[in-house]
C-alpha cells in the first residue's frame, strides 16, 4: 500500500534534536507553476551522479520500462483517455493561429489532464471539463489540422466525427461523472456508477458467485451474456506495452545484482503468463532482495481505482537508496517485533517472529502510471497479506519527494488553519521531521503489522471489499500516531527526548488540521471517495465524537480544528486502532462499512465552501503533480557509456516527451 502526500509531509533528518539546515542550493526552483488548484513541482535526484556506470545503466533500462507502461494506466483509468490526450496534444503542439483565449483554456485543461492521468481529479474522483465552447474547440482542432497536426481517427472517421464522438467526455460533467464511486446514491451500482475501464457491461449482481482467475491483472467484460477475463500479459490485453516493458526489463538483468536479476526474471515470467502463481513468485523474489542499491516497482499494484478493491492499477517507479537517510527508517524495521508486541489490539492478532521487513529511504528517478505525476510519499509492498506474513515486506520512504513537498509548501498553509501563532511556529519547525517519521512508521510497522484469521486465507480484501483500502490506510496511520509519543523512539535515536513532546503535538495538530484542510479538494458534492482522504476524515471525526482531544472552534467566521490534549488523542487512537485491526483480522464488512459511512465519507458542504474560500483567497493549491528528472543515455543507441540526468522544470515538455515515446506501443 502507499501513502499519498499531504501538506504535513516533508523531509528532515529524523535523529536531529532540531531540524538540520538544508544542503540544497538556495536558488533551486521547486514550485514551477499553478494550474487551477494544482501545484506543479520539480523533483530532484542529487545522488544519481554518484552511482556507478553499472548502476546508472541499470536505472536507464528500468526507466525505459517505466515509460513503456505509462499508457496502460491511462487506458485503465478511462476508455476515452488516450484518444482525448492525442487530440489535446495535437492541438497544443500546432497552436499557431488559434484564438489566444481558446488555446489558453485548452492548455490549462491539458495540464490538469496530464497531472490527473485523465479528466478526473485523482483525489476526488470527480470529472473536470473544458471551459471553452465545443465550437471554439472544433475551430482550434481544424486550425491545428491545417498546420499538420495528426488526430486519432478511426477507420473512415473524419475530424468532425471524432470531435462529436468525444464531445460529451470533454464538455459534459454529467457524462461519466466519477471515475470511482464506492458510495453511489441508493439503487445505483458501484461498477456502473464508476467510469473507469476495469469492467465493461457488468454490475455487482453479475459478479455474484463469480471468481476471476486473474483478479489483479485483468479487465472483466460481458460478452454475449457471459463474463470474459481480458488478462494483462504478453499476447493479451496491453500486449504492445507489456512486450516493451519485458524487453527493457530483460536488458536490465545484465546490470542487476544477483537477487535483483532473479526478481526481474520472475517479473518477466509473470508478464508473459499473467498467472497468479508467477506474480506471487515475483513478489517473494522481490521481497528477498534486501540489499540492491537500485530497485523498481513495476506492475499492477494498488487497487484504489477499482470500486471493488480488487483490480490493480499499473505503475512504474525506479529509485535508488538514499544511504544518508536509510539508517533512520531501518531503526524502525530492526525493532518491528518490539512494536508488534505492544500493539494496542487483541494479542491473538499480533505477529510472532516478525519476518523480513526491509526499509529504505529512497530517491525516485521516475514515477509513471498510478504513481505519477501525483505520487505517494511512502510505500509498503507487497500487498498480498499471505506473502507479508510468511516472507515479509519492503517499505520505502520517498525522500526526494518529501523534500519537494516541503520546499514547495507555502508558509500560509500552516498559519491559515492554525489556532495560535505557537501552533503555526510548531508546524514550521517540526512538521517536515514529524511527517517523515510518521510516514516511515505508517509503512514499516503499520502496513507490515498484524495477523488475520486463518479462515480469510490471507485475503482480507475479499471480505472487506470496497472498504478494505481505506481501512488499511487508517490502520497504518493509527499505528504511526499511536507510537509517536512512545519513549522507544528516543531510545533508538529517531528523535531527541527533549523535543518529543513538541514533535508529538505538532504532528497531532497537523493530522487534525488536515482533515479540515483536505475538504478544499472536494469542490463538488458532499462525499469523499479517495481512500487516503476517507481514512483521515474517519480518524479525526471519530476522535471528535469519542474523545475530548479535539475542539471545533470559530473565530471571525473561520472554523478551526484544535488539538487540545495529546494524551487523550493517543488514548483514542489506541482504542480506534484496536477496533480497526479487529475489523481487518475478522473480515467484518458490516462494521467497516458502518465505520466509514458514519465518520469517513460525508461532510458539511458549508464547511467545505468556507475552507475553499480561505485557500482561494491565499492562492493555496489543493494537490500537487510532479515533474520527474530526465535521463539521457550517452551515446543514443549502442553501448551506454554514461547516463546524464537533467531537470526539465516544465510539465508540458515532459508530458509531450513521454507521449511521443509510448504512442507506437498501443495495440
Amino acid at each position: 500500500m502507499s501513502i499519498l502526500g499531504s501538506v504535513a509531509c516533508g523531509s528532515g533528518p529524523a535523529n536531529a534534536r532540531k531540524p538540520a539546515a538544508s544542503s540544497t542550493p538556495a536558488d533551486r526552483k521547486y514550485l514551477l507553476e499553478r494550474v487551477d488548484d494544482a501545484a506543479v513541482v520539480q523533483v530532484y535526484a542529487d545522488g544519481f551522479t554518484e552511482l556507478s556506470l553499472k548502476e546508472k545503466t541499470l536505472v536507464w533500462h528500468l526507466y525505459q520500462a517505466a515509460l513503456a507502461g505509462r499508457d496502460i494506466f491511462y487506458d485503465q483509468r478511462y476508455v476515452h483517455n488516450l484518444d482525448m490526450r492525442d487530440v489535446l496534444e495535437a492541438i497544443i503542439t500546432h497552436k499557431s493561429g488559434i484564438d489566444a483565449g481558446t488555446i489558453a483554456e485548452i492548455e490549462r485543461y491539458t495540464k490538469l489532464f496530464w497531472i490527473n492521468s485523465g479528466p478526473f481529479v485523482s483525489l476526488t474522483a470527480r470529472k473536470f471539463v473544458l471551459m471553452c465552447t465545443p465550437e471554439a474547440f472544433s475551430v482550434a482542432a481544424h486550425t491545428a489540422a491545417r498546420a499538420g497536426a495528426e488526430f486519432p481517427l478511426k477507420n473512415g472517421e473524419t475530424l468532425d466525427r471524432l470531435l462529436t464522438r468525444l464531445q460529451p467526455f470533454f464538455f459534459d460533467p454529467a457524462v461519466d461523472a466519477m471515475i470511482t464511486n464506492k458510495t453511489p446514491p441508493n439503487g445505483q451500482d458501484i461498477l456502473t456508477a464508476s467510469a473507469n475501464n476495469l469492467y465493461v457491461g457488468l454490475t455487482m449482481k453479475d459478479l455474484e458467485g463469480y471468481k476471476e482467475a486473474h483478479a489483479l491483472n485483468s479487465r472483466l467484460v460481458k460478452q454475449n451474456g457471459r463474463i470474459v477475463e481480458e488478462v494483462y500479459r504478453v499476447n493479451g490485453r496491453y500486449a504492445g506495452q507489456i512486450s516493451a516493458i519485458v524487453q527493457h526489463l530483460e536488458a536490465a538483468i545484465a546490470f542487476a545484482s544477483e537477487p535483483m536479476a532473479k526478481a526481474l526474471a520472475a517479473l518477466v515470467k509473470f508478464y508473459r503468463t499473467g498467472e497468479k502463481s508467477d506474480r506471487e513468485a515475483y513478489d517473494i523474489a522481490w521481497v528477498q532482495d534486501k540489499a540492491s542499491s537500485v530497485d523498481t516497482i513495476n506492475g499492477f499494484i494498488e487497487v484504489y481505482l477499482d470500486a471493488r478493491g480488487i483490480k490493480g492499477g499499473w505503475e512504474g517507479l525506479v529509485f535508488y537508496v538514499n544511504r544518508e537517510k536509510t539508517s533512520e527508517i531501518r531503526k524502525i524495521a530492526e525493532n518491528a517485533q518490539w512494536f508488534e508486541d505492544r500493539m494496542p489490539w487483541d494479542p491473538k492478532f499480533r505477529k510472532q517472529g516478525v519476518k523480513g521487513i526491509t526499509a529504505n529511504a529512497i530517491d525516485v528517478v521516475i514515477e509513471t502510471g498510478d504513481s505519477g505525476p501525483i505520487t505517494p510519499v511512502g510505500i509498503n509492498l507487497p500487498n498480498d497479506q499471505g506473502i507479508r506474513e510468511q516472507y515479509g515486506s519492503k517499505s520505502v520512504s520517498l525522500s526526494n519527494v518529501n523534500e519537494a513537498y516541503d520546499k514547495s509548501t507555502l508558509p500560509e498553509f500552516r498559519s491559515e488553519f492554525s489556532w495560535t501563532p505557537e501552533e503555526a511556529a510548531r508546524a514550521a519547525t517540526w512538521n517536515a521531521l514529524a511527517g517523515e517519521l510518521t510516514t516511515n512508521m505508517h509503512e514499516v510497522i503499520g502496513h507490515a503489522s498484524g495477523r488475520v484469521e486463518e479462515r480469510l486465507n490471507g485475503n482480507p480484501q475479499a471480505a472487506l471489499k470496497e472498504q478494505f483500502s481505506a481501512l488499511e490506510e487508517a490502520r497504518a496511520d493509527l499505528v504511526a500516531l499511536y507510537f509517536l509519543p512512545d519513549p522507544k523512539l528516543a531510545d533508538i535515536g529517531l528523535l531527541g527526548q527533549a523535543d518529543q513532546d513538541e514533535i508529538v503535538r505538532a504532528e497531532y495538530e497537523a493530522y487534525t488540521r488536515n482533515a479540515l484542510v483536505q475538504l478544499r479538494r472536494v469542490r463538488h458534492g458532499t462525499q469523499i471517495e479517495e481512500d487516503h482522504m476517507r481514512n483521515r476524515q474517519m480518524v479525526v471525526t471519530w476522535l471528535m465524537a469519542n474523545t475530548k482531544a479535539i475542539d471545533v472552534r470559530k473565530r471571525e467566521g473561520k472554523t478551526y480544528y484544535v488539538m487540545t490534549d495529546p494524551a487523550a488523542y493517543r488514548e483514542g487512537v489506541g482504542r480506534l486502532l484496536s477496533e480497526v485491526q479487529r475489523i481487518k483480522a475478522e473480515g467484518d464488512y458490516p462494521a467497516a462499512k458502518q465505520l466509514f459511512e458514519t465518520y469517513g465519507v460525508h461532510f458539511d458542504s458549508a464547511l467545505r465552501d468556507e475552507v475553499v474560500a480561505r485557500v482561494e483567497k491565499l492562492h493555496l493549491p489543493s494537490y500537487t503533480g510532479f515533474v520527474m528528472p530526465r535521463l539521457a543515455a550517452v551515446p543514443e543507441g549502442g553501448p551506454v557509456t554514461d547516463v546524464k540526468i537533467s531537470y526539465p522544470q516544465d510539465l508540458t515538455a515532459q508530458m509531450l516527451e513521454y507521449s511521443a515515446a509510448t504512442r507506437t506501443l498501443r495495440q
